[in-house]
This record gives structure tokens, sequence and C-alpha cells, in this order.
């Protein structure tokens, strides 16, 4: 009896061994498994990167039916240049069939990434429409556009590396014996790997209001002066056939250019609408009109104003009015009310060059200085003409 009883408990100390050494061999098995991969990954490989992160999975809704350039295939070899992992645990189910892996993750930061790509794509799209270019909704939507400027940012920017960790599962072709071991490819693991950047792109709050109305006032602040005209629907006032009122318009725009700046203040969201205010600062034009005035009255008081004639003196009006524009430094700041909504991907100012243009010109304190001093000029010669008569 005494011997059936140690058999017993050395078959149990057997099995026992045997089993932990079979889960360990297990374990093993899975942890090189998964190194193999990721070693791949950490060293640039971008066949494996493509087993895990597809062109298509980052931009769902893109058109892929264009050839993919070089650039392009550079993008993950760029991505995962300062990759690293660590497995941290792994467990092995009792039939050794299916393994879970706990792992840290170093990517790079891709809310960053994310958020640049989104600033930059709309600062695109502006500029793109002040230089009277239309972008069609196949440009917008090119697979090819949109991993060229990853690739731009890629190269052109360093980015902060952070960890974070993911549960990575494998299956068992094998057995349990030989067990081979192969990591499970899931969405959620391709969105780990890439430091959750799917996740980041198709977030429509990631760039908020205040943000996105930032993105419109600097890239309308860094236009040229022709841009800025056309974007804000100002460009028809540089292309009058008078040629006196067209460098009257073209000294404004240059004024405006020059002295143009912001500061958002406020915002208030509420579900797809937001409202943000910011303080906007451009040129005086009750100075300029001030400074004109005085000028032109006092040269109408003069001699030289009645020998003038009436073309001399209209001509001259326009010179003055000039160099009052040119010689101007009053700014003035005024606060003024933006409307954005959120079509699901991203805010937008709605008809923003229209919206900016009447929000601009509307912190104005006087009517457009060529009106007002056209009025002004011809009121006044009127009246200088008909001195002259009765003093004939």
């Amino acid at each position: 009896m005494k011997t059936v009883k140690h058999l017993l408990a050395f078959f149990f100390v057997f099995l026992a061994v045997f089993v932990c050494g079979c889960s360990h061999s297990a374990k093993t098995s899975a942890e090189k498994a998964i190194e193999k991969d990721l070693n791949l990954l950490k060293n640039l490989d971008s066949e494996t990167t493509m087993k895990y992160i597809s062109y298509q999975e980052l931009f769902p809704d893109s058109d892929d039916s264009t050839e993919l350039s070089d650039d392009i295939k550079e993008v993950f070899s760029l991505f995962f240049r300062n990759f690293d992992y660590k497995i941290k645990d792994i467990s092995v189910d009792r039939n050794q069939e299916t393994a879970s892996a706990h792992v840290q993750l170093t990517t790079l930061n891709a809310e960053a990434l994310a958020k640049d790509f989104i600033s930059t794509s709309l600062k695109d799209e502006i500029l793109k429409t002040a230089s009277g270019e239309e972008a069609s909704d196949e440009n917008m939507s090119s697979l090819e556009q949109r991993y060229l400027l990853l690739h731009k940012l890629l190269k052109a920017n360093t980015y902060k590396t952070i960890e974070h960790t993911t549960s990575i599962q494998l299956t068992n072709h094998g057995s349990s014996t030989e067990p081979d071991w192969e990591i499970t490819h899931s969405s959620s693991l391709e969105n780990d790997l890439v430091g959750g950047l799917i996740t980041y792109l198709s977030d429509p709050d990631l760039v908020p209001p205040d943000e996105t109305l930032t993105i419109y006032l600097k890239t309308l602040q860094e236009m040229d002066v022709q841009q800025m005209a056309a974007y804000l629907g100002l460009d028809s006032i540089l292309n009058t056939s008078d040629p006196a009122k067209n460098a009257i318009a073209s000294a404004l725009m240059k004024q405006f250019h020059s002295c143009f700046n912001y500061k958002v203040t406020k915002s208030s969201v509420s579900g797809y609408l937001a409202e943000v205010d910011a303080e906007l600062t451009t040129f005086d034009s009750d100075s300029i009109l001030t400074q004109y005035e005085n000028e032109l009255n006092t040269y109408l008081a003069s001699a030289d104003a009645v020998i003038d004639g009436s073309q001399k003196r209209y001509d001259k009006s326009h010179e003055l009015l000039l160099d009052s524009i040119e010689n101007n430094q009053a700014t003035v700041t005024a606060t003024a009310a933006f409307h954005l909504t959120n079509d699901g991907a991203s805010w937008k100012l709605e008809d923003a060059g229209t919206e900016l243009g009447n929000a601009i010109f509307g912190t104005l304190t006087a009517s457009p200085v060529p009106e007002a001093a056209s009025e002004a000029t011809e009121t006044d010669i009127d009246a200088s003409d008909t001195d002259s008569a009765d003093n004939e």
C-alpha cells in the first residue's frame, strides 16, 4: 500500500513538472513568435509592416485606385524608426491552442502627428482656394496625396515617443509538443502598433473649433497681398479700370496685409455647432480719412487748387488719399464672432472667405475709404468750382 502511495505521489510530481515544462516551452515559443515580428517592425521591414497595417487602413474613405509612389512606401519606415517594445507577461491556455501577451510599445506621438496632418490639410485647402485652385473631391480623397502629406510631416518634424501597453493574441497552428505560434491580426492591434494614429485621424474633434479658427486666421496672415484679396473676395478692387483707384485699392490691401493680426478669445460648442470670438486688428480707416480730409481741405483752400482746375484737383485728391493710406500707422482692434460646423470629419468655417471678409472689414469704423473719399472729393471739387465761378 505504501508503495502504491509513493508511486502515485511520484506520478503527480512528474505530471506537474511535465505540465510546467510544457507550459514554459509554450510561453517561450510564443514569446519568440512575438519577438520575430516586432523585431522586423523595429528594424523597418516594410513587408512585415504591411502585414499589420495596410495603406488603406489609415484612410478608409480614400480612393486607392492610383499606384503608390516610393515616398508613400517610406511612410511606415519613418513612422517606426524609433519603435520599440517590451514583453511584460505571456499566458497560454490549458490546451496550448491560444496565448495572450501584454506588451509595452514605444511609438512616436501619433496624436501630435494626426493634429499636424489635419491642420496642414486645412491650411493647404485654404491656400489652394486663395490661389484660385479648385480642390476636387477626387484630389482631397486621394490616398496618394494623404500619404505624401504624412511623408512630408515625418521627414520635416521630430516627434517625441510615448509608451502604451497593448494585448497581443496568438494562435498555435502546430501541436503542444511542436507549437507554431502566429500573432492574430486585428484592427485593434493595428491601431496600437501605430500609437492610436487610426483613431486620432478619425476623431472629428481632434482639432477643436478655437484651434481650427486659428489655422484660418494664421494662414490668412501668411498670405501675400494677391492671395489675401482673392480669398476674402476683394480681388475685384485690385482690377479697376481707373489707374488711380486701382492704386488706392492696392494700397489698402497692402495696409491690411501689413497690420492684420488676431487673438482668439472665447469658444463655445453646442453639438455640431460652435461659436468662436476673436479680436481682429486691422488699419484704422477713421485715422486715414481724418488725415486725408485735413490734407484735402488745406489744398482746396489754397490758390493752387483754383489754378489747377477740376481734373487736376480730382487727380490731386487721389494722390492725397494714396499718401494718407501709405503713411498710415494707426490700427484698430474689434471683436468678431465666427461660426463653425462639424461635418463628422472635422470642424470647418463655412463659406470661410466670405465670413472672414465680412468679419474683418466689419470691424472698420467707417465705410470703405475709396468710396467715402471719392464722394468727399467730388463734393469738394464741385463746391470749389462754384466758388471760383462766383469770384470770376
